[in-house]
């Protein structure tokens, strides 16, 4: 079940150090501390950032975003995704080795802790080799510490969802801690058993990434021609070749050889390449393992300019400036108009006519003071009736409003409702029926 016997090859990844190593930590421990902090971060009182579901509505950096923003969410989306193939194109799987959480928590939590209980790749592999009992306290101290982090990580992810005070202090509703459960599971399942084969087997990404590279798209590629052939350590001090020492095989955590060439399962970690690095820096020569792209390697010279990264970046900059638009110009009122349903009009007693429209308004504003709303007529010489309205931050409330005329004529007019709260306005277009205008 754990993956130590059977058609199951377990990856005993060797601590290695180096400058991918170096950014690594740097790049893993921001990353942590953006999911782990942000969810506590406020700004006017309101979330700084958070995605609720259920109310169907964002915050973010002070504006409130809700379900007739779909259109700005679906360009969030569409603009992650060509920034993932835009530096695809150019770096290869820079977001599987450094950015993806998968490699995040295993390089950054997950092996240290298991290093700590077990020691590096050598003690692990005798440990496993050995009766389960004989280090019963060892395997459950890990797991333990495994659960304690698949725990904090899946709270971390749902307080994104549910406010981190909330869910942190257990206020929150029996449906998140229920998802807290749900990924807390999966993640230990993952962090204690699955790990690469997430990668492998699992991941969409590693099977479209071929679509997005192409020969001058960065990989991580073992030098054939100086390498070969290996295990020679006269040419080793001499030229720089292999002395298969197998360390870069040892520190892959895919479990991969690199020196067989560019593999599916390679995730461009740069691991290989900071034990290479070791080892032939002290013969005095460069590593025999480094990012390169295919161009390099069959002697052609790279582009980072060709027509794919010129499409992806027309792209990127075209949805950038949309969404800048759209986030400039975007309004704290949300209001709808429509007709109140069941009657198109009613004649008064005195002859004139009366339309009931309902307003449905969102205050989006994330200040702590109520908005006074006013609503105002334009476009047809009649009286207006509206209750008083008052809504407090990212409350909504639907009123009627209702408009009286006198005015003689028998035809469909157009009209327009200005709403204003604290000098911002939105106008909301609608029509005047009178019996001449028909149904």
């Amino acid at each position: 079940m754990l993956g130590f016997s059977g058609s199951r090859k377990w990856v005993y990844a060797q601590k290695v150090t180096g400058r991918f190593q170096r950014l690594h930590r740097w790049s893993g421990r921001l990353l942590l501390a953006w999911l782990v902090v942000v969810p506590w971060l406020s700004y006017h009182g309101q979330p700084l950032i958070q995605i609720d579901v259920p109310a169907r509505r964002v915050f973010a950096l002070g504006a409130v975003f809700t379900a007739s923003d779909g259109f700005l969410m679906a360009l969030l989306g569409f603009f992650a995704a060509f920034t993932l193939f835009f530096f695809t194109s150019l770096f290869g799987r820079l977001w599987c080795g450094y950015l993806c959480p998968q490699t995040v928590f295993l390089e950054e939590l997950i092996r240290p802790i298991e290093a700590f209980f077990e020691g590096d790749r050598g003690q692990r592999m005798q440990v496993d080799r050995e009766p389960f009992k004989a280090h019963i306290a060892q395997k459950f101290g890990k797991w333990a510490a495994f659960a304690v982090v698949a725990f904090a990580a899946a709270m971390s992810f749902v307080s994104w969802f549910a406010g981190a005070r909330d869910l942190w202090s257990f206020q929150a509703g029996s449906g998140y801690y229920s998802i807290v459960g749900f990924f807390t599971l999966i993640g230990f399942i993952d962090f204690a058993w699955f790990r690469e084969q997430l990668c492998i087997y699992a991941c969409p990404y590693a099977r479209f990434q071929g679509e997005l590279t192409d020969d001058v798209s960065l990989v991580v590629d073992y030098n054939l021609k100086r390498g070969e052939p290996r295990g020679d350590k006269k040419a080793a001090k001499e030229h720089g070749s292999c002395i298969d020492c197998k360390k870069c095989v040892a520190a892959c955590p895919q479990g991969i050889d690199i020196r067989q060439g560019f593999q599916l399962e390679c995730i461009a970690c740069g691991r290989c390449i900071d034990a290479c690095e070791g080892v032939m820096g002290k013969l005095g020569h460069p590593a025999l393992v480094q990012h390169a792209t295919i161009a390099e390697v069959e002697g052609r010279k790279s582009r980072i300019i060709r027509p794919r990264t010129i499409l992806y970046a027309s792209l990127l900059t075209g949805l950038a400036a949309t969404i800048l638009g759209i986030i400039v110009t975007h309004s704290p009122i949300e209001a709808h108009v429509s007709r109140s349903p069941g009657n198109l009009y009613t004649v008064d007693a005195d002859g004139s006519v009366r339309n009931t429209y309902l307003l449905q308004l969102v205050n989006r504003d994330s200040d702590a003071t109520p908005d006074v709303f006013t609503v105002t007529l334009e476009g047809l010489d009649g009286e207006l009736i509206v209750p008083e309205i008052v809504l407090g931050p990212n409350e909504s409330r639907t009123v009627p409003v209702v408009v009286r005329t006198t005015q003689n004529a028998d035809r469909q007019h157009a009209l327009q409702f200005r709403i204003q709260s604290n000098q911002r306005e939105v106008v909301r277009e609608a029509t005047f029926r009178t019996p001449g205008a028909g149904s």
